[in-house]
């Protein structure tokens, strides 16, 4: 089988999709540990996850670059967190993906499904509220993964994680 030429590597690489697997997350909470760890997992098995802290460069427009990711990646993983709900962007990022029809694996990382709530103290449009409650109420009753980052089994948690992303993704692409 022939590679192909540079030019062609690089035109491949222009048209495929910024992301195989979007990585929702309060970047407070979870970049250092979870999310980034899951990025770099994802990423050493040659997928293309996108995680804001590094896929964003100075100069991007959020909304730009992080809807068009959430529009063409296959997968979205919801890392919930204590102050996940506190987050227009994760709200904003997690209706996204329900109103497109993604699949989402949610992983509840210190925090309970139960815990989970969209507060309305009038500073969001009541058509964003009712988004975002339908889009968490949906995400938290979807079978997905638990984590607690103390007592935790971080190398059982990865390497778990990836194989339901894997599953994910090959299901997706049936």
């Amino acid at each position: 089988m022939q590679r192909p030429s540079s030019a062609a590597a690089a035109l491949l690489r222009r048209a495929a999709p910024p992301c195989d697997v979007f990585i929702n997350h309060r970047r407070a909470d979870t970049k250092r540990h979870v999310a980034g760890l899951l990025h770099h997992r994802l990423r050493g098995l040659g997928l293309r996850p996108f995680l804001d802290c590094r896929n964003l460069k100075a100069g991007d427009r959020l909304f730009d670059k992080i809807d068009v990711a959430i529009r063409e990646c296959r997968v979205g993983i919801a890392v919930f967190s204590p102050m996940y709900c506190d987050s227009y962007f994760c709200l904003h990022e997690l209706s996204l993906m329900a109103e497109l029809g993604k699949r989402v694996i949610p992983v509840f990382c210190d925090v309970k499904p139960s815990e989970l709530r969209v507060r309305d103290d009038g500073s969001r449009p009541p058509e964003d509220i009712v988004r975002f409650r339908a889009a968490l109420e949906e995400a938290k009753y979807t079978v997905g993964l638990t984590f607690d980052t103390l007592r935790g089994d971080w190398p059982e948690f990865l390497a778990n994680a990836t194989d339901v992303v894997i599953k994910n993704l090959i299901e997706v692409d049936k």
